[in-house]
């Protein structure tokens, strides 16, 4: 029996026993074309799936809506495929809004949760920001208006099953985008197109360069642009402002990696009263607007192509206690079921798999993709931390002190070089840790693509360099050709991201 039919047999019995799976397998997949552009900052390989999460223990919220007819949905979902998708771009953009939206379309929050959202967002004197509770749901993020944690929630349309991952655009929690980005399939950037607004956040040191970049080098293949606050009264549906968005923006994209033809798409929305996302919008308001609307395009889009039969890989983003030792990641490769046993690397500790939960529901068996939670014996919640990786027996994930990436320098803080000793902070999966240039290897001709001939003791802003790269803790990591998502990283020094990699090699004397 291939394990497909075996999945899917499981998760046929799984949910007559009301646990409600929903395989990751069922729509076959089509693998996503792959990009023309062959760039040497990881370009190459983009199309594949995404990391998971790059935090300090991110804290995940769940936003949990109210479910009806929760049988008949259940079974309905075993033949939709999974997609996740995080919503990015700069503070105050709309991207709550826009999520608390979709959630309020696709009928996951009721008429009575929206009233009383109204009447205390309209009590703090912020009548706008109503929508957005739906997904901020912590009392500090309400009171400023802005996310700080990665909000989670789920939602339907008549083909797909979505986790929507609401990331904050506030550049001091960045750490907590690149982890919401890391998990993610696509990646939706709202720009708002308030006078000003676009402005600020596209310009140096606005969030919306920098969340495009990130999420290019996270693995986040195709992109939506949704040009955002279209009914405000400075913009009023213009064609004029939507147009002049998308000249600054096509440019851009190009640059930072992406194919605009076939990976990007732009479409104009207002997220505050739900135009053009459920159905499209009304000629009368916005005659120019000929395309589709925002759920046919999330509907149109190809899943990327996951293999669950490859050696099992589960970034740990977050862990704690419950009737055992829980852990929760997104599964990169590979299938997790009740009963299998695996290894937690680095420490090499073996454990069991107790039960393993998708989107609140106990399932059966997880494939790759899906967003997990897996309650484990044989090991004590403190003895694992944010970035250790869940991994199979037979063929476990390397664990290094050290290794060769390939980098490309982004942007350095002022008047710094590049050169052997430099420290940065690492994001990787979920890992985030301190490591320092030990040695420049050779420098990349950026248009040959090939390494230059001479020795190369510094490099500045824009150069493609091969390094040895050092870490104080034993790292899990993959060589991108083998697992991208496990394999591409960034480098951040003082908040800022200075550079962006990939693993070449790994350093088999200290590898496991």
């Amino acid at each position: 029996m291939d394990i497909e039919d075996e999945i899917r047999s499981l998760q046929l019995d799984s949910s007559e026993d009301n646990n409600g799976v929903v395989n990751p397998e069922a729509a076959k997949p089509e693998p996503i074309e792959e990009s023309d552009k062959m760039d040497v900052d990881l370009n190459s390989e983009a199309h594949k799936e995404p990391q998971p999460a790059h935090v300090e223990p991110p804290k995940v919220k769940e936003i949990c809506a109210p479910e009806d007819n929760e049988e008949s949905e259940e079974v309905e979902g075993d033949m939709k495929r999974h997609l996740n998708v995080v919503f990015i771009g700069h503070v105050d953009a709309g991207k709550s809004t826009t999520g608390g939206q979709i959630l309020f379309l696709s009928g996951q929050v009721d008429d009575r949760t929206i009233q009383k959202y109204e009447k205390e967002a309209k009590d703090k004197s912020r009548e706008s920001w109503y929508m957005a509770y739906i997904m901020d749901t912590n009392e500090e993020e309400r009171v400023k208006g802005k996310t700080v944690e990665v909000g989670r929630a789920h939602f339907e349309t008549e083909t797909t099953r979505f986790t929507i991952l609401d990331a904050p655009g506030h550049k001091s929690y960045v750490p907590n985008m690149i982890s919401g980005a890391s998990q993610a399939d696509i990646g939706v950037l709202v720009i708002s197109a308030r006078k000003g607004e676009f402005e600020t956040g596209y310009e140096r040191g606005g969030q919306t360069r920098e969340h495009v970049q990130l999420a290019k080098t996270l693995g986040v293949s195709k992109l939506l642009v949704v040009v955002n606050k279209m009914d405000d009264p400075t913009v009023n549906w213009s064609k004029e402002r939507y147009d002049e968005i998308e000249a600054k923006m096509i440019p851009f994209l190009k640059a930072s990696g992406y194919n605009v033809k076939k990976d990007v798409q732009f479409l104009p929305i207002s997220g505050l009263v739900g135009l053009n996302m459920k159905t499209r919008v009304d000629k009368s308001l916005c005659s120019w607007w000929n395309g589709p609307c925002l759920f046919e395009v999330l509907d149109s889009i190809e899943v990327p192509f996951r293999d669950p039969k490859g050696p099992f890989r589960l970034p740990i983003i977050d862990k704690f206690k419950d009737m055992g030792t829980v852990v929760m990641g997104k599964v990169e490769s590979g299938s997790v079921r009740e009963g299998d046993s695996l290894l937690v690397m680095p420490n090499k500790a073996q454990v069991k798999v107790f039960a393993v939960y998708c989107d609140e529901n106990k399932v059966k068996i997880a494939g790759p993709g899906e967003n997990v939670r897996v309650r484990l014996s044989g090991i004590e919640e403190e003895d694992i931390i944010s970035g250790f990786v869940l991994s199979s027996v037979a063929k476990p994930i390397p664990a290094v002190y050290e290794f060769v990436a390939q980098l490309q320098i982004l942007e350095l803080l002022d008047n710094a070089i590049f050169t052997a000793g430099y420290k940065a902070v690492l994001h990787i999966h979920s890992i985030v840790e301190e490591c320092e240039i030990i040695e420049l290897m050779q420098q990349i001709d950026p248009k040959t693509k090939k390494p230059m001939k001479k020795k190369v003791l510094f490099v500045k802003n824009g150069a493609v360099v091969v390094c040895r790269i050092q870490v104080n803790s034993m790292i899990c990591i993959e060589k991108f050709s083998d697992f991208p998502q496990l394999g591409r990283f960034t480098l951040r020094t003082e908040g800022k991201t200075v550079a962006m990699g990939k693993v070449t090699d790994l350093n088999s004397a200290s590898s496991s």
